[in-house]
């Protein structure tokens, strides 16, 4: 069987994007992107659990009862956000202080089980490291790019707190949008996120209807009406 790997890449950029079409992890993503810096960090985190689980499954797929697919499904995410929170741990401490409990929760996340079962359990490794890679990365920027909007509504700045990140190097990263800002404190509340994410999801449908009213004007149009047949005798 032949793998469309454009079709992939596609699939979890913009066509099937976990945020904005299948509206899964919608949980850690409204809860933490309130800054650009915890969105990133989760962004991350998701994005390898993705990677390292659709590989291990499509790995060992032939070896899995189909019995019990779902709870070692469950196992092998589990142990990898172990690992990425150990780490985080070790190196991103206070980060992972103020993402908090949605670290360990990413295990339940329904994007990543439902690329396990849907797809790296049907598909070679190749494909699903790249469908991990490419779901990871839609929901990573469906997560920066609400982040940064309500951080820069709610602050008047970006790229606060990057050092939480990548060390003390990024202190200096923050980038003052507005001077003498008052703050919008409703964007970085709760309800924020809800709105947020709304117009971003609204967004991208104006977009696809736009794309689809050009491709519609660039199809070529059968012509119809009878036709004349030649009867000869």
């Amino acid at each position: 069987m032949s793998v469309d790997y454009r079709k992939i890449t596609l699939d979890g950029l913009w066509t099937n994007n976990p945020a904005l079409v299948q509206l899964l992890g919608l949980c850690p993503l409204l809860a933490v992107t309130a800054s650009v810096v915890n969105a990133l960090g989760l962004g991350l985190a998701s994005t390898l659990v993705l990677v390292s689980s659709n590989l291990t499954v499509s790995a060992f797929r032939k070896l899995v009862p189909e019995t019990v697919r779902l709870p070692i499904f469950v196992m092998i995410i589990a142990s990898f956000v172990t690992a990425i929170e150990l780490l985080m741990q070790a190196f991103t401490y206070e980060l992972y202080l103020i993402l908090g409990i949605f670290i360990p929760l990413i295990v339940t996340n329904c994007a990543i089980m439902g690329r396990a079962d849907a797809f790296a359990s049907k598909n070679p490794v190749r494909a699903s490291v790249l469908d991990g890679l490419m779901m990871g990365v839609g929901f990573t920027a469906v997560l920066i790019l609400l982040g940064g909007m309500r951080e820069l509504l709610g602050t008047g700045a970006l790229f606060s707190d990057m050092h939480l990140l990548f060390g003390e190097a990024a202190r200096n990263w923050k980038w003052l949008i507005f001077e003498d800002y008052p703050g919008f404190l409703f964007a970085i509340l709760p309800p924020g996120a809800f709105v947020g994410l709304g117009l971003l999801i609204a967004l991208k449908n104006i977009i696809d209807a736009r794309l689809e009213e050009r491709r519609k004007q660039q199809t070529p149009k059968t012509l119809t009406g009878s036709k004349r047949v030649r009867v000869t005798g």
